[in-house]
């Protein structure tokens, strides 16, 4: 069902927002020169934005213009909304394969006109132009399910004198009257309006080419900490604030293990039971130790109590083992517990209620917060740990105190939408967490750390080499920044 668009143009009854409707439809021709003459600003601002937004996805764009950046964006179904009636008309004519929308976005009539919910949500400047910002963003929810993800964009104020001194020499378009809004106040009105920030980003730090140097800068050394704070663009993801105390969901609890055969059974004997269903699957990796004659003993000896898989990892490392589990798992949840058990079973019900209820999408476990058991983490490795964590924060936008613990949980449904776009990264990480966090961050989903308390081995020993799995992660460490930095 395509929207359906008012016969008549808008009458906004507010000065400023006529002024720019009329302004808009009288020097269209002269905003789009401008566009091609700063075509590098708005290259690498869609470039971005689709690194945000993948394409084939339902999209709607809240103050389209021309409707450029949402035809970028390459959506399965696209809808645009704008109040100039002239803009409106070249975007039908360029882009008929996309819905557009004559009307304001402010209006409660034109939003209830069309028909969501929408995976994406883009108010690419828009947000500058409104007069009731967070009114705004409250009509939107009736747009979004719980996934739908609700991106801002616009430039930052501390290139204001800047931007007004290019308007002077002539080297930029004359701009209306915007409204002033800080990162701050970005929290704010979108706390105000129950939606929830995921992550921000800036952008930019030279929108111009000058014989490609701009583009260099721009990719390599404007996402830099600190430097990023100077750049034009800023991005806030947020999704809408939804909890679910009444949903219940079943779990898959995936328990990859190699020469773990002591700690099989205590696995099953120690895990509690929560959600609506429970499936454990142990996924064996070419154990010398007859781990996996344990595993299917334990599957026999209780399937009269718990639903139990046993699987033989056909490839190598805890990723592929993690990946051949997830596959096969029919849980509305996906949990993984170390074999080793030094994440205690008995934490896992609360991870289960955290995506349960909706106040994450994906749960990391954190072992850095409680004292732990003697010796249950050598002290370079506590070390090594604290200083990947800071990079790891940076490279996420979320904070992250323990990349490496080896419980991550989320929905099986976000789940296989990371391992269909799984492409973008590749087949990189034998450890298995950054596959998840990496594909989390991309997909936009909400991360969140639950602490617990750490216990030592009581059997094996483990299976990590300092030095060589450090050089891996400073290898990780430099393929992250160039897949979700240097875009």
């Amino acid at each position: 069902m395509n929207p359906k668009p008012p016969s008549q143009p808008p009458r906004p009854d507010n000065p400023r927002k006529l002024a720019l409707r009329q302004r808009v439809d009288a020097t269209l021709e002269e905003i789009e020169r401008w566009r091609r003459f700063n075509a590098a600003y708005h290259d690498d601002d869609r470039k971005f934005m689709r690194f945000l937004v993948p394409p084939g996805k339902r999209v709607l764009e809240l103050g389209c213009g021309s409707g450029h950046m949402l035809a970028a964006l390459q959506p399965s179904y696209g809808v645009g909304v704008d109040f100039s009636e002239k803009a409106v008309e070249r975007a039908r004519l360029h882009y008929p394969h996309l819905n557009f929308v004559l009307g304001d976005v402010e209006d409660p009539a034109t939003l209830g006109a069309i028909e969501g919910p929408f995976d994406y949500i883009v108010l690419a400047d828009t947000i500058g132009l409104l007069e009731d910002i967070d009114g705004t963003l409250r009509l939107i929810h009736q747009l979004c399910a719980p996934s739908t993800r609700l991106i801002i964009a616009y430039y930052s104020h501390l290139w204001e004198p800047i931007l007004k001194t290019a308007e002077v020499v002539g080297v930029r378009n004359k701009q209306p009257q915007f409204n002033y809004i800080a990162t701050a106040d970005f929290l704010n009105l979108m706390d105000l309006a129950d939606f929830e920030v995921i992550s921000q980003e800036q952008r930019q730090l030279l929108p111009r080419r000058w014989l490609g140097l701009g583009p260099l800068i721009n990719k390599y050394l404007a996402p830099l900490p600190g430097i990023r704070q100077l750049c034009l663009r800023s991005y806030v993801v947020g999704r809408p604030v939804r909890l679910f105390p009444d949903r219940k969901y079943s779990a898959s609890i995936v328990i990859p293990c190699r020469n773990e055969r002591g700690n099989i059974e205590n696995a099953i004997l120690r895990m509690p039971k929560f959600g609506s269903h429970q499936e454990i699957i142990f996924v064996e990796g070419n154990s010398s130790d007859d781990t996996f004659a344990e595993c299917e003993r334990v599957r026999d000896a209780y399937k009269d109590a718990w639903d139990i898989k046993v699987l033989r990892q056909d490839g190598k490392g805890k990723g592929d083992a993690v990946r051949k589990g997830f596959a096969v798992a029919t849980g509305d949840v996906l949990m993984i517990l170390d074999a080793d058990l030094t994440m205690p079973p008995e934490a896992l019900p609360k991870y289960h209620a955290v995506i349960e209820s909706g106040k994450a999408d994906f749960v990391n476990g954190t072992r850095l917060v409680y004292p732990m058991e003697n010796e249950a983490m050598r002290p370079l490795n506590f070390i090594a740990n604290r200083c990947f964590a800071y990079l790891f924060s940076y490279l996420v936008n979320t904070r992250m105190t323990d990349t490496l613990c080896g419980t991550k949980v989320l929905l099986r449904n976000d789940y296989e939408v990371l391992a269909r776009e799984r492409e973008y990264f590749g087949n990189f990480d034998p450890f298995g967490d950054f596959d998840l966090i990496f594909g989390a961050a991309k997909q936009n989903l909400k991360i969140i750390e639950t602490p617990i308390h750490y216990k030592a081995r009581t059997f094996g020993e483990t299976q990590i080499s300092r030095f060589r799995d450090g050089w891996l992660l400073l290898k990780m460490v430099w393929f992250a920044y160039r897949k979700l930095k240097a875009i």
